[in-house]
């Protein structure tokens, strides 16, 4: 098995290419930050002389211009994983008299920037339901490598053309991402499998699965978490209330946060704090009023949170967003699976690091032993 990291940076108007290699001499750090519930992000630093060829050639040419698209890949110790597929919004140049000192910084985002340029509001979908809507919208990207996955809802409902014809209101990310609210879902793009494809997901957030290999703390030679600390909100768990129209009378109904795609991760729930009302909900189906009920409700359950770095070589593979995790070392009431909110990969020649952020809805590990 190859031992260590290698990077490939593409860019490119439309098509992404490998860059050049006086491009790829001048990187001098990299930094890529993937989130729940965020749209992803990139930043790249360059050493650029007043002589050298990204100042004197590529800069003027436009080879870093906004819109241009970028693809990230690493490969680690033989595994190649796509860590960002998206588009350059700004670079900022920074001139220096001390030798080294000259930087450009090129900044971009995920390709769903790309979805929130052009305001289509009025643009009608005829016996469309939302998945159907969001489907049509996503194919309009398809030249992009964007493949949709998108899953139905319990709440798909057809409108009959007669009765109601529904519009779009705004952008494609902006409607994309009111239609999965909706419903109680997320709507987010994940890279690759390959460079140059990327699967756009549209459904609920998954917190089951199978876990990424354990983080270890304080376990001696298998150690590989460099750092890591926990917090305990308790005041921030919401039991949101529910008022639902059932035959002609308003019945209010409080909202589990426990679902199957969202189970506890811990044996010692943690009671809610506060109670807080979802309005509107009388004016919708009980159905619906359920969605947008559970994904509030999911949302507050996380009242455990835990931060920390780690180095991708000694981990073997780099960490995952949007997936879970085993964790193990720090003691009987935070030892367990966790769920991972964000990571950002912080890379630099012969470095490769990360930071995350990860969160669970109880304490204490559901087993006694953690997933290696």
């Amino acid at each position: 098995m190859n031992r260590g990291f290698y990077l490939t940076l593409m860019m490119g108007p439309s098509i992404a290419s490998p860059v050049p290699q006086p491009v790829t001499d001048a990187l001098t750090t990299l930094q890529v930050t993937v989130a729940s519930g965020q749209r992803s992000g990139f930043q790249l630093t360059f050493a650029a002389g007043k002589q050298s060829l990204l100042n004197h050639t590529l800069l003027p040419s436009g080879y870093f211009d906004p819109t241009t698209r970028v693809i990230i890949s690493v490969t680690v110790n033989g595994l190649a994983i796509v860590l960002m597929d998206g588009v350059i919004t700004r670079h900022d140049l920074a001139p220096s008299n001390e030798p080294g000192k000259f930087t450009l910084t090129v900044t971009g985002e995920d390709l769903t920037r790309m979805m929130d340029l052009v305001n289509s509001t009025g643009t009608p979908y005829p016996n469309m339901s939302a998945e159907a809507r969001v489907a049509s919208i996503l194919g309009n990207y398809a030249t992009y490598g964007i493949v949709p996955s998108v899953i139905p809802s319990v709440l798909m409902d057809v409108p009959i053309m007669t009765d109601r014809i529904p519009a779009q209101q705004g952008t494609d990310l902006g409607y994309i991402n009111r239609l999965a609210n909706d419903v109680g879902y997320v709507f987010y793009l994940e890279p690759g499998p390959v460079p140059g494809a990327s699967v756009a997901y549209w459904g609920p957030e998954v917190k089951v699965g199978m876990p990424q290999p354990a983080l270890n703390v304080n376990m001696d030679a298998e150690t590989n978490v460099e750092s890591v600390t926990f917090g305990f909100d308790g005041f921030s768990k919401t039991l949101y209330l529910l008022k639902v129209l059932v035959s002609g009378e308003i019945v209010t109904v409080p909202v589990p946060d426990i679902s199957p795609i969202n189970p506890p991760l811990g044996v010692k729930p943690i009671p809610p704090m506060r109670v807080e009302p979802i309005d509107g909900t009388d004016a919708i189906s009980p159905a619906q009023a359920a969605a947008a009920g559970l994904a509030r409700a999911s949302e507050s359950a996380d009242v455990i949170s835990g931060s920390g770095q780690l180095d991708v070589l000694r981990y073997g593979r780099p960490l995952r967003a949007r997936q879970l995790v085993g964790l193990r070392g720090t003691g009987i009431t935070y030892d367990g699976l966790y769920y991972v909110k964000s990571v950002t990969h912080n890379i630099k020649r012969g470095e490769y690091k990360q930071s995350f952020t990860l969160s669970r809805n109880a304490l204490i590990a559901m087993t006694p032993t953690v997933p290696v």
